[in-house]
Parts: C-alpha cells; structure tokens; sequence
C-alpha cells in the first residue's frame, strides 16, 4: 500500500519552489494561488529569503500550495490519487494540503483557510514570545516530566525519539540549558508555540470562516493529527483541523495507522524531507521517497507502479 504525506511548517527554505516553476503550467497555477492567498508565493517560493519564509503568514499558505502543485504533477484529481494511494496525512497545516488533496476541500477553500490560519497564528504568536525546540532522545518519561516541570507542552509527538517542546522563550532556554539526560535540544525556526493554548485565539476565527464551508467527502481516508483516525467524512475533518490548531500533533499514532494498514511506500510532497526522515526511523522497511525537485517524479512514479492500487480497509468505526 502507497501513502502520500504533507509536511508542516518548517520544512520550508530559500529557493525550494525554484526548479517545480521550470515545469509547464506550474508558474500560472502559483499565481493563481497567489491570488487566492493575496500574497507573492512566486516570489516567496524562489527569492525570500529564511527570515521572510519564517513568517507564519508566510510559510503556511506557501506549503500548502506547493504541496499541491508537487502532487498535480502526478494526479489530476483526488480520484486519480484514490485509484494509487490507500491513505494520506498531513503534518499540522499539511492537514489542509491533505484535505484538498482529497477533495474534502477544494484548492480554493483550503487556501483561503491556510491564508486565515497563517494570520492568526501569527497574531496569537504576537502577544507572548513563544516558540519550539525538538527534543531529541531522553528516556520519554524523563523528557515529559521535563517538560511538565517548567511548564512545556509536547506540541508535536513525533515518534522516533522526537518531541517538540512549545511554549515561552524562557521555558524553552532552560530546556536548552538543562536538558533531560541524553537528550539534545534544537531550537526551531518557528514564530510561536504552535499547538498549544497559546493559539487558542486563532481557532475562533477559523470555526467562525469554517462555518460556512460545504465540506465534501474525502476520496481517500485521512489518517488525523489528535488520534491517527482514517477519516473520509469533510465536515468531521473540518472540524478536526480547525481544533488541531491548539491541540498536540500526535504523528506517532499517525504512524502506527500506517503501520497497521500494512503500508509498504510512503511519499512526501514539497517541501519535503522532514516527514521522510520520521519515516525511515518510524516505519523500518518502507519504501519512502522526498519529492523536492522534478527530478524526483520518474522515481515517483515507479513507487506509484509498484506499490499503489491498494485501498485501506475501513471499519465503520474507522471510517469516521
């Protein structure tokens, strides 16, 4: 079974849409998302620099459509990727990439929502200096009660011996200071605590935009962030992404969803690698693959010959 991954905030750098924008009809279709967003991600894409892309104004939206034009050079339509992949996921905003991927969402919704996200996040991120450090390592324990002791929260449980630590930039440097035993601390280049109370103002805003969305039904399941469900129902996934916003990203028990559909090839779209990387410690066996440049997509496609064509298997329960 094929599975295609969509990566969050972070994954992100200087120049990484560059080579996709020398691919026929990629350019137009980034300036039409540009329109959507309201925002340059031509330019954002190819010429800003790290400090630009750090914004999360910034970053959200331009991950979320590069994502997309990365899979539009494999699929045309959710249909086309429900006939290859048995599931998809999205780490954090990656899960509005998932959700118009499938069809839950259109492009448009999901960008707009990407742009109304970014912007309050990044307004919520404003009021207190916040931000994030993975912790690599530890004994689990350990690094909980560590976390818990200087008032942390596991934003991120990214299995793999990661952990990404959110909350005040005093926390975060006592963290560093004074880290669990055999841990090592590394800063992100991230603008807040995500998925954390920090960012509960930002999910008012959302359910209030979300309201009015008609949601439709995903083609393929969507394993979600807070429990690693298979959920093929828009309005449900909806409303779980709205909520994601200031709850933890449980990517370990996306990955145990995997793990038990029996996947045996997992894909990430741009800006990818970070996902990969988890994948290889997390999923021993599978066939992973970071689509970062077109050169990537010939060995895509053989991955989608060789392992796709295999739909998961839901139980009613599961298929929320």
């Amino acid at each position: 079974m094929l599975v295609f991954v969509f990566p969050g905030q972070g994954s992100q750098s200087p120049g990484f849409l560059a080579p996709w924008l020398e691919l026929p009809g990629v350019a137009d279709r980034l300036r039409w998302a540009s329109a959507v967003v309201g925002d340059d991600l031509v330019a954002h894409g190819t010429v800003s620099d790290a400090d630009t892309l750090r914004d999360t104004a910034v970053a959200q939206p331009l991950i979320v459509a590069a994502g997309l034009l990365g899979l539009r050079e494999l699929f045309a339509s959710p249909a086309e990727l429900a006939g290859a992949a048995g599931a998809v996921a999205g780490h954090s905003v990656g899960e509005l990439t998932a959700a118009a991927a499938t069809g839950a969402l259109t492009p448009e919704q999901a960008l707009v929502l990407v742009r109304e996200r970014g912007r309050g996040m990044a307004a919520a991120a404003a009021t207190t200096p916040t931000g994030m450090s993975a912790v690599l390592g530890g004994d689990a324990d350990e690094v909980a009660a560590r976390l818990a002791e200087l008032g942390l929260t596991a934003a991120n449980a990214n299995g793999g011996g990661q952990t990404v630590a959110a909350g005040t930039l005093e926390a975060l440097a006592a963290l560093a200071g004074n880290p669990p035993a055999k841990a090592r601390v590394i800063p992100l280049q991230v603008a807040g605590a995500f998925h954390t109370e920090h960012m509960a103002p930002a999910v008012g805003a959302l359910e209030q935009l979300s309201a009015g969305i008609d949601p439709g039904t995903a083609a393929l399941p969507i394993a979600a962030n807070a429990d690693g469900e298979l959920v093929t129902d828009g309005a449900q996934f909806l409303q779980r992404l709205v909520a994601q916003v200031s709850r933890p990203v449980r990517w370990d028990l996306v990955t145990a969803t995997f793990a038990r559909l029996g996947v045996t090839g997992l894909i990430e779209v741009p800006p990818a690698g970070t996902l990969t990387n988890l994948a290889k410690r997390t999923l021993k066996g599978v066939d992973v693959l970071a689509l970062k440049t077109p050169d990537d997509l010939d060995r895509a496609r053989a991955m989608i010959s060789d392992h796709g064509g295999v739909a998961a298997t839901l139980t009613t329960e599961a298929a929320l």
